[in-house]
């Protein structure tokens, strides 16, 4: 049975863990794979344009395959798995090799979940109560999501009183035009976004496209 002393020690490794990926990534793309032939090319353009830490999401029936594949050919960047809703789904994309979890709520159970998996979870929040709810059970970092509609920038401010040591992953509503505003709060540590992959690029498979707009999104923080 793990102790108390053994759960703190695991969550601030998980905790360490989640950081050095937020840092590395700086902004972590959002992806829905619809097409298996687009997977590793659309790895590759976003890689070329500086974006090497992934969020594949689950919205599609590829999602656990691309994991897989890109784990497999791309053991350079860092993978991750996205729209993670149930135990069983995250079991799913640890056994895909997954790198981290990101989901867009909290439950009880996914956070129980993220307490026995050895895989970091940034769990999604809207609300202080969402917080208190993982902060409870030694979690301090989260996605906001969906950021804008939840109060923006001016709800991680008014977040930053009651939960100091707290840090999000800002994601939804997040582009060119506000990513300087969100990434300047001291209790952002990286955005989430889909901006670069806008669908016309991906349906074309214009690839240029998509590594231009990551450079550009990155040179936004410089």
């Amino acid at each position: 049975m793990t102790t108390p002393a053994q759960q703190q020690s695991r969550m601030a490794d998980k905790i360490a863990r989640i950081d050095a990926i937020c840092a590395q990534a700086r902004i972590l793309p959002v992806i829905t794979i619809n097409r298996e032939q687009d997977i590793l090319p659309m790895a590759d353009a976003l890689a070329a344009g500086g974006l090497r830490t992934l969020e594949v999401t689950l919205r599609s029936e590829l999602g656990l395959k691309a994991i897989k594949i890109l784990r497999e050919q791309r053991p350079e960047l860092s993978i991750g798995a996205g729209t993670v809703l149930s135990r069983e789904m995250y079991a799913a994309v640890e056994a895909a090799g997954a790198q981290f979890v990101v989901t867009p709520g909290v439950t009880q159970d996914i956070l129980q979940v993220g307490l026995e998996s050895d895989l970091p979870l940034l769990a999604g929040t809207s609300s202080a109560s969402d917080i208190m709810l993982g902060y409870a059970l030694g979690y301090r970092r989260f996605k906001l999501f969906p950021a804008e509609v939840s109060g923006g920038v001016a709800a991680l401010k008014a977040l930053g009183g009651p939960f100091v040591g707290v840090r999000f992953c800002p994601t939804g509503g997040v582009g060119p035009a506000n990513i300087k505003s969100y990434m300047s709060q001291p209790n952002v540590m990286c955005v989430g976004g889909s901006w670069m992959l806008d669908s016309a690029w991906i349906k074309n498979g214009d690839w240029a496209r998509v590594q231009e707009a990551s450079a550009e999104a990155l040179a936004l923080l410089d």
